[in-house]
C-alpha cells in the first residue's frame, strides 16, 4: 500500500491558549515562541521502514496563521532527509479556491479550525496526492518501532474470515511509565466519571485477544483508515473533542467498523495540562453532543443504530441517558477535591446550560455534511492540478524563507506568498 502520515499541529499565540469556541478549544497548543512536541515526533519517524510521504496540518489563531506555518516549515526544513509537506493557512486558501471552482458547497467542515475539520483536511489532501491509507500521528507522539508502518498496514484493506473489510484500525499508547493502562488514579470525586477504569477494563480484555479485534476505542494518534473508509465516511467537525472515537461510532452508523491491533504501539508523551477544569468542560460538551447525536441518529432509517450497551465497558457508559445528572455531581465534586475548582463550577453549570443548547442545535448537522462527503471526495480524487499547486506553494514558501534569512528584518514574519488559481473555465 502507499500510506501517507497525517500530523496535525495546534499553534497559539500564548503558552497556554484561553477558551474559544467549542471546536477550536484543544487539550494543549504549542506557543509561537517555543519549538514543541513535533521534532521530537519528526526525528523518531527516521527509523521507520518504508516511511514515504508526511504532511503537517497546521491550526492557528488567524491572527497567527501565517506565522504558524511559516514556523512548522521552518522545523520540517531540519528534517531534509524525510518527505514532508506543510499544509496551513496559504494551502487551505488554495484548496478552497478549488472547491469554489468545482462547485463544491464546504466551508468550515474542511479546515484548520477544530479536530475534526483538521482531520478531514487531512483525509482530503490524502485523497488530492492520491495515497491508498492514511495514518494519522499526534505530533506529542514518538515512534519507537521501526516496523511502525507496517504494523500499521497490516490486514488494512484484507477480508476476515467472515468476510468483513478492514478499512479502519487502532493501535494503542504507551504512557511516560510504559503502560498501555490509564495511569490516573480513582479518587473519590470521580464517583460518578471512571473513565479511566472503564477503558482499563476494555483494553486488558483486547490486549488479551486475538491480534486484530472489532474496537471499542480509538486513538487517535494511531489511526489508520484505507481509501474505500475516508473516501466514503468524514469525521465530525461540531465535535468538542474526541473526534477519534466518534468516528468509530460514525463508521459503525454507516456499515463499517474500527478494529484494535494489539500489536501496533507507539509512545505517547503529551506536556502537562494546566488547566483541568477546561479540558472537563470540553469533555461535557463532547458527550452531551455525542448521546444527542446517536439519538437523534435513530430516527434516521438508513443509519444503523448505536446502542450503549453494545459498547461495554468504555464508552458505553457516558452515552446514556444520565450523562446529564453524572456531568453535573462530577464537576461539583471535583470543584471541591482539585485545584481548578473556579473551572469545575464554571464546567458544571454548561451542563445544563450552554452545553446541552449546543448539542440541542448541532447533533444532525454531521449527517447533513456526511451525505455530501462521498460526493466531495470523488470530485478531489487523485488531483493533479492540486497536486501541482501544493508543491509550487511548498517551494515558493521555502524560497521564501530562505530570502528572509539572506536579507533578515526585510520581511515581515507575518507575510506570505500568494498564489493564486489560474485555470481554465474547463477545469
Amino acid at each position: 500500500m502507499n500510506p501517507v502520515i497525517l500530523i496535525p499541529v495546534f499553534i497559539s499565540a500564548r503558552r497556554h491558549a484561553e477558551v474559544g469556541q467549542v471546536t477550536s478549544t484543544y487539550d494543549h497548543t504549542t506557543s509561537l515562541s517555543s519549538q514543541g512536541e513535533l521534532p521530537r515526533c519528526l526525528d523518531s519517524l527516521r527509523k521507520v521502514r518504508g516511511l514515504g510521504h508526511i504532511v503537517i496540518l497546521v491550526a492557528a489563531e488567524p491572527s497567527i496563521e501565517n506565522q504558524a506555518a511559516s514556523k512548522a516549515r521552518s522545523i520540517a526544513e531540519y528534517f531534509s532527509d524525510l518527505s514532508i509537506t506543510v499544509v496551513g493557512a496559504p494551502e487551505l486558501a488554495l484548496i478552497r479556491q478549488r472547491m469554489e471552482q468545482l462547485g463544491v458547497p464546504v466551508r468550515n467542515e474542511i479546515g484548520l479550525s477544530g479536530y475534526g475539520a483538521v482531520r478531514n483536511l487531512g483525509l482530503l489532501v490524502a485523497n488530492m496526492l492520491d495515497f491508498d491509507a492514511a495514518v494519522f500521528l499526534d505530533d506529542d507522539s514518538v515512534v519507537e518501532d521501526e516496523a511502525f508502518l507496517e504494523k500499521a498496514m497490516y490486514g488494512l484493506g484484507k477480508l476476515t474470515r467472515r468476510g468483513v473489510p478492514i478499512l479502519a484500525k487502532t493501535g494503542y499508547y504507551l504512557n511516560e511509565e510504559g503502560s498501555f493502562l490509564s495511569n490516573k488514579p480513582t479518587k473519590w470525586y470521580d464517583h460518578f466519571w471512571q473513565q479511566g477504569k472503564a477503558f482499563n477494563a476494555w483494553i486488558t480484555k483486547a490486549m488479551a485477544g486475538p491480534r486484530l479485534s472489532r474496537s471499542n476505542h480509538v486513538c487517535g494518534g494511531c489511526l489508520a483508515l484505507h481509501k474505500e473508509a475516508f473516501r466514503r465516511v468524514s469525521f465530525d467537525p461540531w465535535v468538542a473533542r474526541g473526534e477519534d472515537l466518534d468516528y468509530m461510532l460514525d463508521l459503525r452508523m454507516y456499515g463499517s467498523d474500527i478494529w484494535f491491533d494489539n500489536q501496533w504501539v507507539m509512545r505517547h508523551l503529551p506536556p502537562a495540562t494546566p488547566r483541568e477544569g477546561l479540558r472537563f468542560r470540553q469533555d461535557i460538551f463532547r458527550w452531551l453532543y455525542e448521546y444527542r447525536k446517536i439519538e437523534y441518529a435513530r430516527t434516521q432509517i438508513d443509519l444503523l443504530q448505536i446502542k450503549p450497551q453494545s459498547l461495554q465497558p468504555y464508552p458505553g457508559p457516558f452515552l446514556e441517558s444520565n450523562i446529564t445528572k453524572r456531568i453535573r455531581r462530577t464537576a461539583l465534586l471535583r470543584s471541591i477535591g482539585r485545584p481548578d475548582g473556579r473551572g469545575y463550577r464554571q464546567a458544571a453549570k454548561s451542563a445544563t446550560g450552554e452545553a446541552a443548547k449546543y448539542a440541542e442545535t448541532h447533533c444532525s448537522k454531521y449527517f447533513e455534511f456526511q451525505f455530501k462527503w462521498p460526493a466531495i471526495m470523488s470530485r478531489f480524487e487523485n488531483d493533479v492540478i492540486m497536486q501541482g499547486i501544493l508543491v509550487q506553494s511548498s517551494n515558493q514558501e521555502q524560497q521564501r524563507m530562505e530570502q528572509m534569512r539572506h536579507d533578515a528584518g526585510s520581511i515581515s514574519p507575518g507575510e506570505t506568498t500568494e498564489i493564486r488559481l489560474n485555470l481554465g473555465a474547463g477545469e
